[in-house]
């Protein structure tokens, strides 16, 4: 089979792991759902390649207000690969304890709000201590990792803790160990991962089921439409109206800081 071939054959697999997890996929979005509908906002965050699904969340088309992107471009600015802002030093920030609170500070969480933590190994400390704070404040975790890779992972923390410890339901994005899926001849590594996919697919797979529950809680979500879709009118006025309700909603996480 070709290299192709074969990486494609195994996205397949991907996506079959993936809907196997259409129980957890439901609860979640119940939960999600919970969170918007009351006027509270779903956290996502994830470090470096991580920031993938993030930004799947919103602001994209075929999304809606309810979530609060964190990026933290210090552990997700990749481009420049070396130099300043590199990715070694992104690697090191990933792994420097105590800087997940210092993000949290930022925001007024509530206990009504919810989260989605992403880390594929599941053993970065900045993700795990992300998600260990967020517990301590009532909220809801749910941790995204591929759960052969984090198994074979050695945890970062001291204590040996790694993301599913601190998540009250777990998603596996279905990659192998390495995340590198195809062998080549000749070449000792392994080449083409394959979390994002997963990833990508359970994140946009939840956001379908949150919108339903919306629609069907009375509160049809102002989704972002493109243009040849929805009419040039249509799609600025939803473009509009998406925006202004997520900066409301994101008034709230800052209105009572320090108090």
């Amino acid at each position: 089979m070709k290299a192709s071939g074969d990486y494609l054959t195994k996205c397949g697999e991907v996506l079959t792991a993936v809907l196997q997890q259409q129980d957890k996929i439901d609860r979640i979005a119940d939960r999600f759902a919970e969170s918007i509908l009351r006027g509270r906002m779903v956290h996502l965050f994830g470090s470096g390649h991580s920031r993938i699904m993030v930004e799947e969340m919103w602001p994209r088309y075929g999304s809606f207000p309810g979530w609060n992107p964190i990026v933290e471009l210090s552990l997700t600015f990749h481009n420049l690969a070396t130099g300043a802002n590199g990715q070694r030093q992104a690697m090191f920030l990933e792994n420097v304890a105590g800087f997940a609170g210092k993000i949290l500070r930022n925001f007024d969480i509530a206990s009504d709000d919810s989260a989605l933590i992403i880390s594929s190994s599941g053993t970065s400390v900045v993700p795990v201590e992300m998600a260990e704070e967020l517990q301590e404040k009532g909220v809801t975790v749910v941790g995204m990792l591929s759960q052969k890779h984090s198994d074979a992972s050695e945890a970062k923390r001291e204590d040996g803790k790694k993301l599913g410890d601190f998540s009250d339901m777990v998603l596996d994005t279905g990659a192998p160990v390495g995340d590198a899926a195809v062998e080549i001849s000749g070449l000792t590594e392994k080449v083409a991962p394959l979390s994002t996919l997963g990833g990508v697919a359970l994140v946009n797979a939840i956001k379908a089921e949150v919108a339903e529950r919306l629609v069907k809680g009375g509160a049809s979500p102002k989704v972002l439409a493109a243009a040849c879709t929805a009419g040039a009118d249509r799609s600025k006025e939803l473009f509009e109206a998406a925006y202004d309700e997520h900066s409301r909603r994101m008034a709230k996480l800052y209105e009572n800081l320090g108090t």
